[in-house]
């Protein structure tokens, strides 16, 4: 009776003492290597986000092909500035249309007829463009024909993510028109930097432009 008994209470002095030293071991190994440990959850957190943003990344769309939806404006971007960021404008304009891609830039001194009602040149430009840039400077606000355009992009497209772009520059945040502030900016610290800002803005939105083309024709 008696080994019958001692039988029946070694598992369970077993699983016990098992249990304890498991627990211990993982006591002593998260406390020992704490920085390995936190460091390794880092790292599978890190591999899944990108394998999540790897395959949720929406293939590239050849927006130079002819039947791009990209065609059916004469322009992919118009530039809304004052006369006295001419300089500036004309840097952007140089850069973009420099690109790989040949962004088509309408820039209201040189692409205007001459004659043409000032009115009627800024609507078509609106109306012909896929994007807006609006360089909001001093100058800008005081401007009653850049205001005039600004309203005519946003009432053109209320409400289409990447179309209208403000690009602030050499004002406060304070300055940054009303009209605008459900839409977020690109600041001007870095001329380099908000070139490639814009740039990457006008490519992301002719790309979704193409893509939902693409895909309703399907």
């Amino acid at each position: 009776a008696g080994w019958f008994r001692r039988l029946l209470q070694k598992p369970k002095q077993s699983s016990s003492c098992a249990g304890s030293s498991l627990h211990a071991t993982a006591g002593h190994t998260a406390s020992s290597s704490p920085s390995s440990s936190s460091s390794s959850a880092r790292s599978s957190g890190s591999s899944a986000s990108t394998g999540m943003v790897r395959a949720g990344r929406p293939p590239r769309v050849d927006i130079s092909s002819s039947g791009s939806a990209r065609w059916a404006k004469s322009y992919d971007v118009c530039i809304c500035h004052s006369e006295v960021d001419l300089e500036f404008v004309e840097e952007l304009v140089s850069y973009l249309e420099s690109q790989p891609e040949s962004f088509r830039c309408f820039l209201q001194l040189r692409d205007a007829v001459a004659g043409n009602a000032i009115v009627t040149e800024l609507c078509d430009a609106v109306q012909n463009s896929h994007c807006w840039v609006m360089l909001i400077t001093p100058s800008f606000l005081q401007d009653p024909w850049c205001k005039y355009q600004m309203h005519q992009a946003l009432a053109e497209a209320p409400m289409a993510n990447g179309r209208t772009i403000p690009v602030l520059k050499d004002i406060d945040r304070k300055d940054y028109p009303r009209e605008l502030r459900n839409l977020y900016y690109i600041y001007t610290v870095l001329k380099e930097n908000s070139f490639r800002q814009i740039r990457d803005t006008v490519l992301r939105y002719l790309e979704e432009l193409c893509r939902s083309s693409a895909s309703g024709t399907e």
